[in-house]
């Protein structure tokens, strides 16, 4: 009574399991308190595991593939489908044993530390991004209260509001005036906050050769170059470039039947904030090919002709991502062709 198969439910403190042996037979159902998986596992013969790629689901993924375990992460959504019954966790865990051994699962690259860590730098500084975002809204919005109007962007803010506090005709009460100086003080804490987790982002950068590598590709500077390396890992676990293009969401929605293709919108699918990133680099790179000599001829300046530049601008990071996956899968250096430069 082999075990071959085993599904885990992640969770806090206690975890289910569900193992099944090579005829697909139930053989296993328990479950597991934190402290008990590692001794668990490390007792039984290798074998491999799923999980849903959630919070702790890399940690728990090196742990077992060190006891030499066969482990794979899959997004939830794809174990949806095998949940037979009502949800709970036995059921959970029956439902990723069996998603686990699907043979066209699409499984989630396990991270090691280092990537998480970078990863972790980059959704820090995107937390202190919008508190600084929301601070200067809160900002304008008060002085808008009174009748003082300053224009979008926190650079405005930092500018027009010492002027603001000491101009003593904008009938402004003290009170108002302490709250001002206070709320402009915590911006000034969240910028700084932000310009010293992109230094470490750029120590990070320099130090890592495939995200250099990246940085070459027009579009992407080293905060979008770090975040993809951390982010993709190993680009050999995309099939082609369109894959990982898809991946990030950067390829139209089908609802196709009956023979008739039907293509909708950005599917807007995978990671947000690498596809955030992409798009604004290629929204940069636009502004600036304008000015050239051969925009009209390159591939960007047709694509503008043809479509707007905000289609133009997510079809250039559909190209810059399968650009990405052909440097790190062949460990290449980039090199602009005539045709497809843009910068």
């Amino acid at each position: 009574m082999k075990i071959t198969t085993v599904g885990i439910d992640l969770a806090k403190n206690v975890f289910q399991v569900h193992g099944v042996d090579q005829q697909g037979k139930t053989v296993l159902k328990k479950q597991l308190k934190r402290d008990q998986v590692a001794a668990f596992f490390a007792n039984q013969p290798p074998c491999l595991i799923g999980m849903e790629a959630c919070g702790g689901a890399h940690f728990w993924a090196r742990k077992l593939e060190a006891q030499g375990h066969t482990v794979k992460l899959m997004a939830p959504q794809f174990v949806k489908p095998y949940v037979k019954t009502n949800k709970n966790d036995a059921a959970d865990a029956e439902a990723i044993c069996e998603a686990v051994s699907r043979p066209t699962m699409r499984f989630v690259p396990i991270k090691n530390s280092e990537q998480q860590a970078a990863l972790a730098l980059h959704r820090a500084r995107q937390g202190f991004v919008k508190a600084r975002t929301a601070q200067a809204n809160q900002i304008r919005g008060l002085l808008a209260e009174h009748g003082i109007v300053i224009p979008q962007g926190s650079s405005h803010i930092t500018k027009r509001l010492p002027a603001i506090l000491e101009d003593a005709d904008n009938d402004l009460p003290g009170t108002f005036r302490h709250l001002l100086a206070r709320l402009r003080d915590n911006l000034k804490e969240l910028d700084r906050q932000v310009g010293e987790l992109e230094v470490q982002i750029q120590i990070w950068h320099r130090e890592n050769s495939a995200s250099r590598k990246l940085a070459q590709i027009p579009g992407i500077g080293p905060i979008t170059a770090s975040a993809l390396v951390a982010t993709i890992g190993d680009a050999k676990n995309f099939k082609n470039g369109r894959q990982l293009a898809a991946w990030l969401g950067l390829v139209p929605r089908q609802h196709s039947s009956g023979g008739k293709q039907t293509l909708l919108g950005i599917s807007k699918r995978g990671d947000t904030y690498l596809r955030t990133l992409l798009v604004h680099g290629a929204r940069a790179v636009i502004r600036v090919a304008e000015s050239k000599v051969h925009y009209a001829s390159s591939w960007l300046g047709k694509v503008i002709g043809r479509r707007n530049k905000n289609v133009a601008a997510v079809a250039l990071a559909n190209k810059n991502a399968r650009i990405v996956w052909a440097l790190l899968t062949h460990d290449r250096e980039y090199a602009a062709s005539d045709e497809g430069s843009t910068a």
